[in-house]
């Protein structure tokens, strides 16, 4: 069990790199920082649509309950929907994110 928690833990601490056969390394950090922006525009609007949606409830004199969760809080959960569309976007461009090779 501690030997696979270990291997995961090494695995899960490897850098990547975006890689294209046959692009230059100049379009690779151009397409990567396209990308990034792209991603967070649309995260900052996804997450704008829902700023108004979930306000806090009162229920009695004196308490309020604030709605929580990944639901009433998209905020949340912005900068993982801003990694996976960047990520989308470098797949959809015909990028393959690969480890990067020990020297």
């Amino acid at each position: 069990m501690v030997a696979a928690g270990v291997a995961w833990g090494l695995t899960a601490c490897t850098p990547m790199q975006w890689v294209k056969p046959d692009a230059p390394a100049e379009q690779v950090r151009s397409d990567q920082q396209a990308c990034r922006n792209a991603a967070w525009r649309e995260a900052q609007f996804q997450s704008y649509l829902y700023q108004y949606q979930f306000q806090p409830m009162v229920i009695a004199p004196g308490q309020v309950i604030w709605p929580n969760g990944a639901f009433p809080d998209p905020y949340a959960h912005q900068f993982l929907a801003e990694s996976r569309l960047a990520d989308f976007c470098m797949e959809s461009k015909g990028y393959q994110l690969v480890p990067v090779p020990k020297p």
